[in-house]
């Protein structure tokens, strides 16, 4: 990921991400998604939800929830 950017959510299941997303936006925070799953074999590969860096501990107390 570019610099500037901070990895706040890590899951491998393409709905939680979505979630966390929308979360996220919902509290005016930018929110990018990188899809790491293998094309052949979706069950390899995680879902990453990054934030910009000064948003870092907002976003993460707010999916503090998800993670359970």
């Amino acid at each position: 990921m570019e610099e500037g950017w901070k990895e706040v959510f890590l899951t491998v299941q393409e709905y939680k991400a979505n979630m966390a997303k929308d979360i996220l936006e919902n509290a005016g925070i930018k929110t990018v998604i990188m899809n790491q799953h293998d094309s052949a074999y979706k069950s390899f590969g995680d879902i990453v939800v990054y934030v910009p860096d000064a948003d870092e501990n907002k976003a993460k107390e707010l999916l503090k929830e998800l993670k359970h």
